[in-house]
């Protein structure tokens, strides 16, 4: 089988890599950290480090935030909302054109396979792009019609945020780049951008593209680094006027705290433990195929991943055993290698979480159905676990109340329940991100929708994340949404003005 790629093209990626460490971009320039320190970068399919990075710190934050600062009161803040939609309608295009290299880096760098790495980086990013680029020239006040005696005309405006910390996370690191400066852009702001230091070298390749598009110097500055730096640095911050962050709910809540010093608003979209509910009258032949790969694909990293399975008790055996053969069939392999599937974890410390988990699982009464190990030999050099499929799994076990983030799936059974007995233990979580339904019933399956505390539930199916639905969560999966109309207003303030007649 030929490869999805061009041979040339990695050759070209892989050299380039090794000459030099990817550096900083702020303000327009590429520049090497300010204490001069790098990082290694791992490929997850070998466990070998293949490239470096900029190791940037509080240093390197200030001057980037201050970066974003001059911009955001000089050129960026003049540039009309039409030509900031051309601007991000020019970078869409030039992410299209660099496609491959961006996608052959997204699977080096995070190991995700290279079909997934196109279509979800590549052609996600730029949807992204094009659908903020559309709410550039749509952001409105209003008339108001106070109550105050005499007359008056009152109305309100929508202003940029001001300066935006982005941080973002390693298990979709290209897409949730480009989806977080998008909205911010967009409203106005200009942004400081981390990278997850696991997965740096696609946000680098963007700051090139953004220079090659044409944006002021300093409308998107762009610090690889660790997150007890940089990432510490850009929530501490005066000059930054808000922080978006996508990750683990521990951080969130740090970041929370953080926060705090100057009042920076915050958007959160954090862990997630996503039920899947699948009822007797289901279409099977959809259910099971899309249960399997709502834990199993990109290796379970993936924050609304169907974790827990809840099936009526009159096909458990059967949708159990659907999904298990799908566990037994998925190619799991190199990013890179053709036909994979399901690449490997991100890291060491991920695989080591993941074991974990597993095995605390079996200590605590679960059966492992399938998988539960990790894959080593030939080609199985980085961090590589079986697709793992538990039975015997109840509430109170670690496996079905924590996120685990890798490709491990808890069922559970239930019987001729009434919905609000369902929706219960759906519920029985602390985290509220999204859920799925399976039935041919629309009453059933709206009934328990509503029932269900998630920002996101799908009834029969549904496609990866669309920019115009906005996403967040319930409880600890988060505050505030991203995408969609709320994703833009979340990176303005509004103002109220009143001019007495």
């Amino acid at each position: 089988m030929n490869a999805p790629f061009s041979p040339s093209t990695l050759d070209k990626i892989r050299a380039d890599l090794a000459a030099a460490p990817r550096q900083l971009f702020i303000d327009g320039k590429f520049v090497p950290a300010a204490s001069g320190e790098t990082f290694d970068v791992i490929d997850p399919a070998t466990g070998q480090v293949f490239a470096s990075a900029a190791s940037g710190d509080r240093q390197d934050i200030d001057l980037a935030v201050k970066a974003a600062r001059r911009a955001l009161d000089g050129a960026w803040g003049k540039t009309i909302p039409s030509q900031r939609a051309r601007l991000m309608l020019k970078l869409a295009e030039l992410i299209e054109a660099n496609g491959e290299e961006l996608a052959l880096l997204e699977s080096l760098d995070n190991g995700m396979p290279i079909m997934m790495a196109k279509f979800a980086a590549v052609m996600g990013a730029a949807e992204q792009l094009r659908y903020n680029a559309g709410w550039a020239t749509k952001i409105t006040g209003e008339t108001i019609d106070p109550s105050w005696p005499g007359e008056w005309h009152s109305f309100t405006l929508r202003e940029p945020v001001g300066v935006v910390g982005s941080i973002v996370p390693w298990n979709f690191p290209f897409v949730m780049a480009v989806a977080k400066i998008a909205p911010a852009l967009a409203a106005g702001c200009t942004i400081v951008l981390k990278p997850a230091e696991q997965t740096p070298l696609t946000a680098v390749k963007l700051g090139q593209l953004i220079a090659e598009a044409g944006f002021p110097d300093g409308c998107v500055n762009i610090v690889t680094g660790f997150g007890e730096k940089a990432g510490a640095a850009i929530v501490d911050h005066p000059g930054v006027d808000k922080v978006s962050f996508t990750g683990s709910t521990s951080t969130g809540r740090a970041i929370l705290h953080a926060a705090a010093g100057n009042f920076k608003r915050v958007t959160l979209e954090l862990g997630g433990k996503s039920p899947v509910v699948i009822f007797p009258d289901a279409d099977l032949e959809k259910a099971i195929p899309a249960a399997a790969m709502g834990i199993f694909g990109n290796a379970g990293q993936v924050c609304a991943a169907g974790s827990r399975l809840f099936v009526h008790e009159s096909i458990f055996d059967q949708v159990v055993e659907g999904v298990t053969r799908r566990a037994s069939t998925l190619k799991v392999g190199g990013g890179l290698t053709p036909g994979t599937e399901m690449g490997p974890l991100v890291s060491q410390e991920q695989l080591d979480r993941v074991l974990g988990y597993i095995a605390s699982g079996a200590e605590e009464g679960a059966t492992v159905g399938i998988g539960g190990a990790r894959l080593e030999g030939e080609g199985y050099g980085g961090y590589f676990v079986q697709p793992t499929v538990l039975t015997g799994t109840t509430a109170g076990m670690k496996v079905v109340d924590e996120e685990i983030f890798g490709p491990v799936l808890s069922t559970m059974r239930f019987g001729d329940d009434d919905i609000d007995t369902i929706a219960k233990a759906a519920n029985a979580s602390e985290y509220g991100l999204a859920a799925s339904i399976w039935t041919r019933d629309m009453s059933s399956g709206l009934k328990l929708a509503k029932r269900i505390k998630a920002g996101t539930v799908r009834i029969n199916g549904g496609g990866g994340v669309d920019p115009a639905m906005p996403l967040g969560g319930f409880k600890q999966s988060g505050w505030g949404r991203e995408n969609g109309r709320a994703g833009v207003e979340a990176y303005t303030e509004i103002k109220a003005v009143s001019v007495a007649l």
